[in-house]
């Protein structure tokens, strides 16, 4: 074992059951992942094996719901509890024993419901606190339930908790006073306007959490641990306004005073952990940080939790440092939460605990694979495809193996690779600059990009790990081809900017160009094309001290709502704004000349002054090389950008793909 590492391996306690380590595996939702009778289906335990396999101490299940019929969830959507305890019951049963055997403990957490945050086609059934709009789509009105509802409801919490218990669930955790779902809503004063016994008063906000553990204690007896997922401030501006890191603002939900005191009256009421983050649905980007915050982003809140409770702090936040981990542990947290960290690669502890950091995949930050596609599939990783499907979708040794020849050194080309020779094929990959990464290279320039800068180098690493002949300044042509005498041959050529004129002879340079250094931004610049690379491209320079302007032809940047996920897409939105960052949508560029720009706007035309111009309006397939090759007597493939420019998970996914069959 590292010796470096070793106070993140000691045990933890909650109450009385002792954790191997400190680490946990913060709770991700387990949608698309229930069978029919509401059970945990065999994907989602092979799921939560894998990551005890792992070594993590703790894992912490997604949200299972105590009642469907609250809100009319669709099915199969959550594992529910007391939908058919007893089918409940024999599946997570097995797993636990499974988990069991690897020292690893195990929570059931229970969520309540969503209220207003529900997601438009999730629920039938609209319900809140207080009459409420929905958080998504302003058109839908949640009613105020009554006493009744609110009393089953708790019922349903202690009914869930005894069959966890008798499923071998280690404790439980309720799902929350955190994120604006429902338990939070009752928190939150500005969703609660009740004037019973369960609104008003902080205490009487907190009576639905409250009458959950005392409830829950009273059935399962005092030793069964209950945690809590707890969000200590809102972040909130407004309805569906989030305050930035570093923004002054007034607090619209739960301030930290409040929160300090909440806790206190939660610890009171029997909890026995506190698994602390913050932010709610309306400032989204707090909950599941993109990759434009600090790691460690937690950290402050779990410091005033911790210095006001006696039982442990569990605290994620891209803690996945370790270094970091060991400063927060004593300061801020009793136990480390691990949450995407632990899609992208399930055997993090084990690697951090043998020194291996090398070894460890990063997570992006993306949320694509995870979060971003969680109203079309189950949760997986955009850098791991086979999460969520570790069984049917791992990789297994080829049956005949070959020498397969790969062109492209960017990610696609080094996922083929990397795939291939783990499965026992014998790999020659050939890129033709000096450097590996492909579009990766420019666009993890970006501090916020730090993370594809990680990922890179993993596969660097990788590669070497498992002896991939790799040649660089190796330019493979259609005449040079069978100096290799390969078996198959997969292009990863790539993609290139597009490169268009701006009136009748000006060029803009490209994003590349100033993310490489080949060309230097000025005072004042000007990006033509809000996408992704156009945006975060125009924040990096405005942080860097540039008056930034970008104009974009559609009505959005960004693609709209929809094109990225949603926590990604609002705090850059609002980082943009944040760094005045000037934008200017439904408009075209003119001309470019004298030092300006010239845009048709809605409000009429407009010049913009311009040291430097940047064209940011795309990439185009590089398939020359393929279109040459595709005719051969063996088998060519083409991946990547250059059969189709997307973003990374793709490249990675369709790689996976191709090579794992191959």
């Amino acid at each position: 074992m590292s010796t470096k590492f070793k106070e993140l391996f000691e045990p933890a306690y909650i109450g009385k059951l002792q954790i191997k380590n400190k680490l946990s595996m913060a709770p991700m939702g387990p949608v698309g992942y229930a069978d029919a009778l509401g059970a945990m289906n065999q994907r989602l335990q092979e799921y939560y094996v894998e990551r005890a396999k792992g070594g993590i101490g703790l894992i912490i299940t997604g949200i299972c719901s105590v009642d469907l019929d609250i809100e009319g969830l669709v099915r199969p959507g959550l594992p529910c509890p007391t939908q058919n305890p007893l089918a409940f019951i024999h599946e997570a049963y097995q797993m636990n024993e499974r988990i069991h055997a690897y020292g690893t403990k195990i929570f059931l957490q229970l969520t309540g419901g969503l209220g207003r945050s529900a997601l438009p086609g999730f629920a039938t059934k609209f319900i809140a606190p207080s009459e409420n709009e929905n958080r998504f789509d302003p058109r839908i009105r949640h009613r105020e339930m009554t006493i009744e509802e609110i009393k089953n409801m708790i019922q349903k919490f202690v009914m869930s908790a005894v069959v966890a218990k008798k499923a071998g669930f280690d404790g439980v955790e309720i799902h929350a006073v955190h994120e604006g779902y429902l338990l939070d809503q009752f928190a939150i004063a500005l969703f609660n306007r009740r004037t019973d016994e369960y609104g008003g008063s902080l205490e009487n906000r907190l009576r639905v959490a409250t009458d959950i553990v005392k409830g829950i204690k009273a059935a399962c007896g005092p030793d069964f641990p209950v945690s809590l997922r707890y969000s200590l401030k809102s972040c909130m501006k407004g309805i569906r306004r989030g305050g930035l890191p570093g923004e002054d603002y007034e607090e619209a939900g739960k301030d930290i005073e409040e929160g300090i005191e909440a806790a206190k009256i939660l610890e009171a009421a029997g909890y026995d952990a506190l698994n602390v983050d913050a932010g709610t649905y309306d400032s989204w980007y707090w909950n599941h940080p993109p990759m434009y915050f600090e790691d460690g982003m937690y950290r402050e809140f779990g410091r005033l939790v911790k210095q006001n409770v006696d039982v442990p702090v569990i605290l994620a936040g891209r803690m996945e440092n370790p270094e970091m981990a060991i400063e927060a542990l004593g300061d801020s947290c009793d136990i480390i939460g691990l949450g995407r960290q632990l899609l992208t690669d399930p055997y993090y502890p084990e690697k951090v605990r043998t020194g291996r950091l090398d070894e460890i995949r990063p997570c992006l930050g993306c949320h694509e694979g995870c979060l971003g596609r969680i109203s079309n599939a189950p949760v997986s990783c955009a850098v791991n495809p086979a999460c969520g499907r570790e069984k049917i979708y791992g990789l297994v040794p080829a049956n005949k193996k070959k020498h397969v020849l790969v062109i492209g050194g960017g990610i696609a080309g080094m996922e083929a690779a990397r795939v291939l020779a783990e499965r026992g094929h014998c790999v020659t990959l050939c890129e033709k600059s000096g450097s590996l990464g492909g579009n990766l290279i420019p666009g993890s320039v970006p501090h916020f990009k730090r993370y594809d800068r990680a990922l890179v180098k993993w596969y660097q690493r990788q590669l070497e790990l498992l002896n991939v002949e790799v040649r660089m300044n190796c330019e493979i042509t259609a005449e040079n081809i069978s100096d290799f005498k390969p078996d198959e041959i997969i292009t990863a050529t790539g993609s290139k900017p597009i490169q268009s004129k701006f009136g009748s002879e000006a060029f803009a340079a490209t994003a590349d160009d100033i993310l490489l250094g080949k060309a230097e931004a000025g005072k004042n610049v000007v990006v033509i094309g809000g996408g992704l690379v156009g945006c975060e491209t125009a924040l990096w320079l405005a942080q860097n001290g540039s008056k930034v302007t970008v104009i974009e032809m559609l009505k959005d940047i960004l693609g709209g709502h929809g094109a990225l996920p949603h926590m990604n897409h609002d705090m850059l939105v609002d980082l943009l704004a944040f760094h005045k960052v000037d934008i200017h949508t439904s408009s075209t560029v003119k001309s470019i000349e004298g030092g300006k720009v010239t845009a048709k706007t809605p409000e009429g035309e407009r010049s913009f002054p311009a040291d430097t111009v940047i064209s940011a309006i795309g990439y185009r397939e590089n398939h020359a090389l393929y279109d040459e090759l595709k005719d051969l007597d063996i088998p060519v493939h083409n991946i990547g950008d250059s059969q189709k420019v997307h973003n990374i998970m793709y490249s990675i996914w369709n790689s996976y793909e191709l090579a794992r069959e191959l």
